[in-house]
């Protein structure tokens, strides 16, 4: 005989536990790219390295909240600083995640 909680599926917690490391990294990933101006960000450092003057520009957002979101993105691992004299240039830690954010803005257009 099946009892209720036999049905009942796993909390987030187990179903980690069971994935393992993975299962929680790739958890914050998304958790960054929750924000439209940090997959703006992303799909700029796709293209290449970029200072923040520049994806101010490209982005026609304010510098302190491109900081902002890059701290973000600096605190997922997901992007890296570079120090060149009084400019910081800024890339993606790997392509993975600019795979991660094509993929998912052509899904999204797709599905309009």
């Amino acid at each position: 005989m099946s009892t209720d909680h036999d049905t009942d599926p796993p909390d987030g917690d187990a179903v980690a536990a069971r994935g393992g490391h993975g299962l929680v990294r790739a958890t914050d990933i998304f958790k960054a790219l929750s924000n439209p101006l940090r997959v703006g960000i992303v799909r700029e450092l796709a293209q290449g390295d970029r200072a923040v003057h520049e994806l101010v520009d490209a982005l026609g957002v304010a510098q302190p909240r491109i900081s902002e979101h890059l701290a973000i993105l600096r605190g997922a691992r997901l992007v890296e600083a570079e120090r060149h004299g009084r400019s910081v240039s800024y890339h993606l830690v790997d392509d993975h995640v600019a795979h991660i954010v094509e993929d998912a803005v052509i899904h999204a257009a797709e599905m309009d």
